[in-house]
């Protein structure tokens, strides 16, 4: 196959049929230009339009040039993060550069991109800082969600959605992806250690095709963003995250039980209310109850998570951590 390529670029495809070759075009161009070794690879998600029929056309074309096209068609649509992953996985580059196929990305970011990754950097991250999208579908709530993501898993980033990202392919080996957490990668990364920074970049207003997105994407962005708060903090200590709840279970439950007190007692009378319930004249018994039965069962799922963890480490010989050199006695005699 030849000597392996400095650049892994990828491309997700689901329906991008009229873009795909002027974005073959325009990356050729920015290759040929740097005099890279390069490879493209585009994952069609099963696409059902002539998106097959292009790349395929595109890959017959490409015999001989400067950038050599791999083409993965996946089974079914199993999405985005999914098409990103088959080709993290496939690409053989030193660095991995993930890129729409909508020509909303402009190929010409890519070497800022990539010599900003040799100045130390694991995770270059695009920066769409002005968007060509519609104001309150796209980037209102992006910019909440972007805002949410940072706040929750301390990686300050501005534009998380953004595809265009350099990645040093050694950082991506050791990730794996599911659902629909690409957007997520550096949050995993910078788990792992990785120096991360960003860059703005190009945005293109989209000229063919449709948007994927919509606003319930939005709202799948916060239940994923609780599932990476667990991940990123407490995969290795779920008893940690458990018993946070359980003690919010059990303050809530104490103080309710201690709101029964104080009304029965008629200690409102004190703060200058007149007011005296006996227990079964509140809903705060149930409440209390309701409250204590959380806080048990948040126990017992920190347990029993504490005890998932050590059989999928432990059955699966998976380390908790990540090593990025290492120097042996021996090394020192060369």
């Amino acid at each position: 196959m030849g000597s392996l390529p400095f650049v892994s670029i990828v491309v997700p495809v689901f329906n991008e049929q009229d873009t795909l070759r002027q974005l073959h075009a325009e990356v050729l161009e920015v290759v040929s230009a740097q005099q890279w070794t390069a490879e493209i690879i585009y994952v069609d998600d099963c696409s059902c339009d002539r998106s097959a029929e292009v790349l395929r056309a595109v890959h017959a074309a490409s015999r001989g040039s400067a950038l050599a096209v791999r083409i993965l068609k996946l089974r079914r649509n199993y999405g985005q993060t999914a098409a990103m992953a088959a080709g993290f996985d496939a690409a053989r580059g030193e660095i991995v550069v993930p890129l729409d196929a909508d020509l909303q990305n402009s190929p010409t970011d890519i070497p800022r991109l990539v010599e900003k990754l040799g100045e130390g950097f694991d995770v270059v991250s695009g920066w769409r800082r002005h968007r060509k999208d519609r104001m309150l579908v796209r980037r209102l709530p992006s910019v909440v969600a972007n805002w949410l993501i940072g706040l929750t898993t301390g990686i300050a980033l501005h534009d998380f959605g953004c595809t265009l990202k350099a990645y040093r392919k050694s950082m991506l080996s050791e990730l794996k992806l599911y659902g629909e957490m690409h957007r997520f990668i550096p949050v995993y990364l910078g788990r792992l250690g990785a120096r991360i920074t960003e860059l703005e970049v190009d945005h293109r207003s989209r000229s063919s095709g449709q948007s994927k997105y919509s606003l319930l994407r939005a709202f799948n962005v916060v239940l994923d963003l609780v599932l990476v708060r667990f991940m990123s903090r407490y995969s290795t200590r779920p008893m940690h995250f458990f018993g946070q709840a359980a003690l919010l279970f059990a303050g809530l439950a104490g103080l309710a039980g201690g709101l029964m007190v104080v009304f029965k007692l008629g200690w409102t009378r004190a703060v200058g209310v007149d007011y005296q319930a006996d227990f079964v004249e509140t809903p705060l018994p149930a409440l209390a109850g309701s409250l204590f039965v959380g806080c048990v069962l948040s126990l017992f799922s920190g347990i029993l998570g504490e005890i998932l963890i050590r059989v999928h480490y432990e059955s699966q010989g998976i380390r908790p951590y990540s090593i990025e050199m290492s120097l042996e006695p021996e090394d020192d005699h060369e």
